[in-house]
């Protein structure tokens, strides 16, 4: 959901905003529902404005929360917000592991 045009409100802080959502980032509840409100309406532009799911996990145990607050903000569905593209956990390997494998 993309609409733009659409008023949501203000921003109203609300009690549980502190609650860690992304733990690898360490992105609260609070700051995601600002982002919304500052404008970043698609899962991309949130991952964009507050590294949401960039972190060693990649977003595979926040992005379904960060999702379903996107959405409550926006006060339409979950299945209406298209998710941001999934990337499997990355970590640095060392060039020779890498070269031992091609022998």
């Amino acid at each position: 959901m993309n609409d733009r045009n659409r008023d949501i409100g203000p921003f109203v802080s609300g009690p549980d905003d502190d609650m860690i959502i992304c733990r690898c980032e360490e992105i609260t509840k609070g700051e995601i529902r600002r982002a919304v409100h500052d404008g970043m309406f698609t899962m991309p532009e949130i991952r964009r404005y507050l590294r949401c799911g960039m972190g060693l996990c990649q977003g595979q145990t926040c992005s379904r929360l960060v999702k379903g607050i996107v959405a409550a903000e926006q006060k339409v569905s979950p299945a209406v917000i298209v998710p941001a593209t999934s990337r499997g956990p990355v970590r640095p390997t060392e060039m020779s592991v890498l070269g031992n494998e091609c022998r």
